[in-house]
């Protein structure tokens, strides 16, 4: 998974409430399994008519916008089915943090599994951010996740604040399995202990065993 450090980006303002992930990636979109090709999918109601053609209003289909790496919504954001499609395509399309009032849960934590920044922040500072990213000219944000601070053009800072456990994780890229295998040693000792004990029983194979010495 990539590190989230500092991300300097175009946000798009999208000012809609309970974005559901039905929303963000429609369930004809479900079949695949796999994470790349999913750019299109995201926001596929708003961004393209009933012929594919794309909806010109639509913030994502206009520049700057259209490189857009920051996202500022509103509340109660991925809410719905706990899909993982809903970050999938988020991150193909390139959108690496998303600023909101509230997220459903489990969407927030599908994003910090994917390596997207999920940003809580006021309603008010919401509003400032959303003013910002409706504007070329002020629409470039900066996303520092050391000092967990978010830089306007106006050189004005908004701070925001992240469990220890999740900056962690987003800073030096760990994934599920890779959290995993930070205990790799206590588990290759709990392997061994196990098959002394209970021989009898496949806690691991014989040549694990002995690979393990």
């Amino acid at each position: 998974m990539t590190p989230f450090i500092r991300l300097e980006a175009i946000a798009a303002a999208l000012p809609i409430a309970n974005v559901d992930t039905d929303m963000l990636v429609p369930a004809k979109y479900l079949k695949t399994v796999s994470r790349s090709g999913l750019g299109r999918a995201l926001l596929h109601g708003l961004r393209f008519d009933q012929q594919e053609s794309e909806i010109p209003e639509f913030i994502l289909n206009r520049d700057p916008w259209r490189a857009s790496h920051i996202l500022v919504t509103l509340e109660n954001f991925g809410c719905g089915s706990s899909r993982e499609h809903a970050p999938w395509a988020l991150l193909d399309f390139g959108i690496r943090c998303v600023i909101a009032p509230s997220f459903a849960d489990i969407f927030h934590a599908n994003c910090l599994k994917n390596g997207i920044l999920p940003v809580t922040l006021p309603r008010s500072e919401i509003d400032i951010l959303l003013a910002d990213s409706s504007h070329q000219n002020t629409a470039c944000l900066i996303v520092d996740l050391v000092t967990q601070t978010i830089l306007r053009v106006n050189g004005e800072c908004i701070s925001f604040k992240m469990d220890a456990a999740s900056r962690d994780r987003l800073l030096n890229g760990l994934d599920d399995i890779d959290r995993s295998l930070g205990y790799k040693a206590l588990i290759d000792e709990h392997e061994v202990a196990a098959m002394a004990a209970m021989p009898w029983r496949p806690f691991v194979s014989r040549a694990r065993l002995d690979s393990l010495g």
